[in-house]
């Protein structure tokens, strides 16, 4: 389930065969010229029911943190996303704060109930993600993660995931802490292929913003070299304008 960041990443993901695909905060953010999590409710609900409407395939939304600290406020704001024409949405635990960077238990799960409350009432049947943040937000505990998403499982998530896990070891002792249901993995560095991710028993991989910083670096490498040296040998990699635009539809 790779990440595109545009309606034109996600065509050409979708054109490659891909099943399913997941926005990226990281990813629109920097499309639009923001940091990630720099961008507002309204900002990402119109991107939203641009990706969902550009693809046949099922989308999933990163929805950070659901754009509210209390409960309610992420279940209205949940109402809201899921009207877009998403398949999931993901919630987050961190919470922005450098000293204490995750919120604390019971308002995290409290967070994910009302998240199931609204995704519920709205008959949509959206796959709801609860995500626990520690390893990306400096705590990277595994015992404590594994205890945050068994609990965001019992409060109502559908699909779990702890981005940041780079061990095979951590990522089956979380399959095995919150089975049956399924596990989400980021891959954001070459530590495991598809093949051995679902052989462990990972029911869906996602990459982040992984494809959007691939791009980026393609794109300020030659700009780059055009700055500073004023040549263009990094334009000889190119893929042929046709490849590109068989992956569209006029």
């Amino acid at each position: 389930m790779p990440n595109p960041w545009d309606i034109g990443s996600a065509r050409a993901l979708a054109g490659l065969g891909f099943k399913a695909l997941a926005t990226t905060s990281a990813g629109f953010a920097w499309s639009i010229g923001r940091r990630d999590n720099g961008v507002s409710l309204e900002d990402v609900l119109d991107h939203l029911r641009a990706m969902a409407g550009a693809v046949d395939v099922p989308l999933n939304a990163d929805f950070e943190g659901g754009f509210a600290i209390e409960p309610e406020g992420v279940a209205a704001n949940v109402a809201r996303a899921v009207a877009t024409g998403i398949a999931g949405i993901s919630i987050e635990d961190s919470n922005g704060n450098a000293a204490d960077p995750l919120f604390e238990l019971s308002l995290a799960v409290e967070r994910i109930r009302a998240a199931r409350r609204a995704i519920d009432a709205s008959n949509t049947g959206v796959l709801l993600t609860g995500r626990s943040e520690g390893f990306i937000v400096g705590r990277p505990d595994l015992a404590s993660t594994m205890a945050r998403l068994a609990a965001y499982a019992e409060a109502g998530a559908d699909c779990l995931y702890a981005p940041g896990i780079k061990s095979m070891t951590d990522v089956t002792a979380i399959i095995k802490a919150v089975a049956p249901k399924p596990v989400n993995v980021l891959v954001h560095m070459p530590f495991a292929t598809v093949a051995q991710l679902a052989d462990a028993g990972v029911r869906r991989i996602s990459v982040g913003g992984a494809l959007a910083r691939v791009a980026w670096s393609g794109f300020l490498e030659a700009a780059q070299e055009i700055a500073t040296s004023g040549t263009f040998e990094r334009f000889g990699g190119m893929r042929p304008r046709t490849e590109i635009e068989a992956l569209f539809v006029s």
